[in-house]
């Protein structure tokens, strides 16, 4: 039985649903990120689980008992929020050992466990420090040990790292998720950022407009998504419209950029006429020179490169193809990255580097 059940639940504000039919699962010691736009839902979920707001239908419950009744500060669970709400007055160790005095720890008893949680988010020493001579990242970590001093059943993270620079956040990231998996607490993250959701996750849930679109480990959405939403949130460029135009031992799609057979038989739920949405893997799509003896194994495209971007260890390559364009992301050092704006090449694709997914 899953740690955390979230079962049908609905909240309005006025006649304005907010959380609409969300349904969801959190095993014990899992990490889930809660991922969508501003305003999808995320924060009142995360409320709702808390006790910080009411339910209008459906059921939360913990460990097998059902939440309703049970007030917020009865039920055990940590938050930490995009603000920290660090108190000023108080050094580093007022402030993480504030949740344990109000529990009536003795002073030897706090002392202890907030020495444990500064070691644990490698804050040894800075127990003396006030919060104004903190760097941010530094002030991330005191709220972290903050958070997980009270020993919470479950922890609940709101956007906890938005506020930082990108490459803070991303160093962070790695050290949010190896601290929670080392204390083993069975963590709700919400997020927009799709890459931190990637970084932490053990399971995203992707929400629109309240509801739950799609939920699974990272690599299953990425490979997989359910809607056009999900593939371009989750950074997938590549996303074509097409019409099946054969369907008997391949799969024959016309798009923008060419007809496209993809080996096998259409998924069930597709069949000739249908439109559907061409999903192509930018990092198993390759730039080569023109040659006239292509593979059969692949399906090869004429264009011309539009740019060539440099990023870092990999180049990002635009190729106008048709009446459209693809962009493959391959290494620096691969010599197919090699290419200039103007020039004719081929796109090759292998087949299982296209998705097809049934249009909205």
């Amino acid at each position: 039985m899953p740690l955390l059940e979230v079962n049908r639940a609905f909240n309005s504000y006025g006649a304005v649903p907010v959380i609409s039919d969300v349904t969801l699962n959190a095993e014990r010691g899992e990490l889930v990120c809660l991922l969508g736009p501003s305003g999808c839902g995320k924060t009142t979920l995360l409320r709702l689980i808390a006790g910080l707001e009411t339910l209008d239908s459906g059921t939360i419950s913990f460990d097998g008992a059902n939440l309703h009744s049970v007030a917020p500060h009865s039920r055990g669970f940590g938050l930490m929020f995009q603000d920290l709400a660090l108190f000023p007055h108080m050094n580093v160790y007022g402030n993480v050992g504030f949740g344990l005095r109000m529990q009536g720890l003795s002073s030897g008893a706090v002392r202890r466990r907030v020495d444990e949680m500064l070691e644990l988010v490698d804050l040894v020493n800075y127990g003396d420090r006030k919060v104004h001579e903190l760097s941010g990242g530094e002030r991330q970590r005191v709220a972290l040990a903050r958070s997980l001093a009270p020993a919470p059943k479950l922890l609940m993270l709101d956007e906890p790292l938005a506020s930082l620079d990108r490459v803070l956040r991303e160093a962070l990231q790695i050290q949010v998720r190896a601290i929670l998996k080392e204390v083993g607490v069975t963590s709700i993250y919400v997020t927009h950022d799709k890459d931190e959701a990637f970084a932490i996750a053990d399971t995203i849930v992707f929400m629109k407009r309240g509801s739950v679109v799609q939920a699974g480990p990272p690599e299953t959405l990425f490979r997989a998504p359910a809607t056009e939403l999900v593939a371009r949130s989750l950074g997938i460029r590549n996303i074509i419209a097409g019409t099946i135009v054969g369907a008997s031992e391949d799969v024959e799609i016309a798009t923008s950029v060419g007809t496209l057979t993809v080996g096998g038989p259409a998924p069930a739920e597709m069949s000739v006429g249908d439109e559907v949405l061409v999903l192509i893997d930018e990092r198993q799509l390759f730039v080569e020179p023109i040659h006239d003896d292509p593979s059969a194994d692949v399906i090869v495209l004429n264009g011309v490169v539009r740019e060539r971007k440099f990023r870092g260890g990999e180049a990002e390559i635009h190729v106008t193809v048709g009446n459209d364009e693809l962009v493959s992301i391959v290494s620096s050092a691969d010599p197919r990255s090699d290419v200039k704006a103007g020039q004719d090449v081929c796109i090759v694709i292998p087949p299982k580097a296209i998705t097809l997914l049934p249009t909205a």
